[in-house]
């Protein structure tokens, strides 16, 4: 997917980090609970579900992954693991891992394919649970889909459009360059990334200097170099949508601080836009990119009822 060398190195750093979690701790949570035993002994057995969907993203393809495989397998399932065909090469690398340690191959098996191709043929099989990381509109079909079948379990992780707040009282600097940090790694392609900040005004000036200070400094280019910072875009039709929410921003008065331009037709300039208000499809629609915009508020309160007019959930701070 294009993913800088040294991110991607930190997603595999973070992925053990992430299973060794789940086998430290299931032994205890996979035991047997005694309710009573008297007069009679009761037991809450904790038994596996069955045969698991595992639809997965692109851009954190064995973090995100992992965490519903590792504790699924850990718990007695089989899974059936679909992942993102912009991610096809990552999911062949963990199936052939996993039968090497001895998983065997009717218990985890990977599908490649895109959703337009395999899709529906995938979700009309018969599960015991799905679990799927993407797209809202995604998510709707999958959960449709599982409708059909009376799928016991579906659990869904969507779309954000994850806002923050910096209020008067913090190391400016550092809440710029942390927040900065936030929206542009992994390219901006994370459902947890920062897309919209709220700055309120006393600090405004200072946070935008140092935020657009911190961006600049960011290195785009080849992703196998260990010093790039922005890589490529993964799906190339997100080009012409970021470009149109810097158009849509500006026409409505935003000011381009940065950026805001496709290169060599597969990046994104990081980019930043203040003076940004609800009228904009940068402070309402997933962006999935590197690009952010920025709000000045009067009080917390202004900020936190702009926080919450949205659709999507997922994280805030």
């Amino acid at each position: 997917m294009g993913k800088p060398i040294k991110q991607a190195k930190g997603e595999i750093t973070s992925t053990r980090t992430r299973i060794n979690f789940f086998c430290e701790r299931a032994p205890k949570l996979l035991e047997p609970e005694v309710v009573s035993k008297e007069p009679v002994s009761e037991y809450v057995v904790k038994e596996p579900l069955g045969v698991i969907a595992n639809i997965s993203a692109w851009n954190y393809p064995y973090f995100v992954s992992s965490n519903v495989f590792i504790p699924a397998l850990i718990a007695g399932n089989a899974v059936i693991y679909k992942p993102s065909e912009y991610a096809s090469l990552t999911a062949q690398h963990i199936e052939n891992r996993l039968h090497e340690a001895g998983i065997p191959p009717a218990i985890f098996q990977t599908v490649i394919g895109s959703g337009a191709t395999i899709g529906s043929a995938f979700m009309k099989q018969s599960y015991d649970g799905v679990f799927f990381t993407g797209s809202v509109p995604t998510g709707k079909q999958i959960y449709l889909a599982a409708a059909q079948n009376m799928t016991p379990v579906v659990q869904l992780e969507l779309g954000g459009k994850d806002p923050f707040y910096v209020s008067p009282d913090v190391n400016v600097q550092w809440a710029a360059e942390s927040l900065g940090d936030g929206a542009m790694y992994n390219t901006g392609q994370g459902c947890c990334s920062v897309e919209r900040i709220y700055v309120h005004k006393d600090i405004a000036p200072q946070f935008i200097t140092h935020l657009v200070e911190f961006v600049r400094s960011l290195k785009m280019g080849d992703p196998l170099q260990k010093d790039t910072y922005i890589g490529p875009i993964t799906r190339p039709q997100q080009l012409q949508f970021l470009k149109s929410q810097v158009t849509d921003a500006v026409a409505k008065g935003a000011k381009l601080e940065i950026g805001g331009n496709i290169v060599n037709k597969s990046f994104f300039q990081p980019t930043v836009l203040t003076n940004c208000n609800h009228t904009m499809s940068i402070m309402k629609d997933e962006s999935f990119g590197p690009i952010v915009g920025v709000q000045v508020v009067g009080s917390e309160e202004e900020a936190i009822k702009l926080m919450k007019d949205t659709e999507f959930g997922l994280t805030a701070g």
